[in-house]
């Protein structure tokens, strides 16, 4: 009544309690002819809401998703994936996935042994994916251990028996140490 009325869509927001912007969606959402009708457009956001959802692209009976999982297969990531994809058909948008949409449809797999053979073809064969951390946010290593400048003078000195001093060097990846 109020847009036949010629009433600016500010003032509609006003009486309503809405923003602007919401007013401004419904009525480009529903633009019924001559005028707009909320009892249609109420009536049309149901149907929407119940209308079955567009199908996923990587839905398992696809040839798309045959490619992905035999290049997983032979041990390529989603992120390699996804890029490949785009220069094997550079014009066909439909046949382009993003690594999150590859990991998306191998974890939403029901439960069974596919859904495991495909979680094995991952680099992270665990099943985890890999955290995203921040490389240069580094915790404190040892901090319950004491700095050798705060070390009594006595030890310092290395005169008693027993105050002796040494060192663990620990080998890559830790997997081999020396003690000196």
């Amino acid at each position: 009544v109020m847009l036949f009325q010629r009433q600016t869509l500010r003032a509609i927001a006003a009486l309503l309690g809405r923003h602007p912007s919401t007013i401004s969606r419904e009525i480009k959402r529903n633009p019924q002819q001559p005028h707009y009708d909320a009892i249609q457009a109420t009536s049309r956001a149901q149907q929407l809401r119940h209308a079955p959802r567009r199908q996923r692209r990587l839905s398992p009976d696809s040839e798309l998703f045959q490619v992905v999982v035999e290049m997983l297969r032979i041990g390529w990531s989603p992120q390699q994936i996804a890029r490949r994809l785009r220069s094997i058909w550079p014009g066909q948008s439909e046949r382009h996935v993003s690594h999150e949409t590859i990991y998306l449809a191998i974890y939403a797999y029901p439960r069974g042994e596919l859904k495991r053979q495909l979680i094995s073809y991952l680099r992270q064969a665990d099943g985890k994916r890999p955290k995203r951390t921040q490389s240069n946010v580094r915790r404190e290593r040892y901090p319950a251990h004491l700095s050798i400048h705060l070390r009594p003078p006595e030890v310092a000195d290395r005169l008693v028996p027993g105050h002796w001093e040494s060192d663990l060097i620990m080998g890559a990846n830790n997997r081999s140490a020396v003690a000196t």
